[in-house]
């Protein structure tokens, strides 16, 4: 029963990520964000073309918080890298 009970426990613990998986994950955070702003960006751009200007500006706010959230974890990964200096 015991052996159980230390499986379950195993299982149940949280691995802690390395530095490098952390960092690698933050990057890819920012490259989401970037990407999205772009998509968006496009998006307005369709929409202003085909003359819907409202729904044109709704993207362009979409896009400016995506790449306000991407530069706020790029800074935090700017950050990081500055320490290590």
């Amino acid at each position: 029963m015991k052996n159980s009970e230390t499986n379950r426990k195993t299982e149940l613990e949280v691995i802690p990520k390395t530095e490098n998986q952390q960092v690698i994950e933050k990057h890819k955070k920012v490259a989401a964000h970037f990407e999205a702003a772009a998509k968006s960006h496009l998006a307005a751009a369709e929409h202003h073309e085909s003359g819907n200007h409202e729904k044109a500006a709704k993207f362009a706010v979409e896009a400016n918080g995506h790449s306000s959230a991407a530069n706020e974890a790029q800074k935090k990964g700017i950050e990081h890298h500055a320490a290590k200096f």
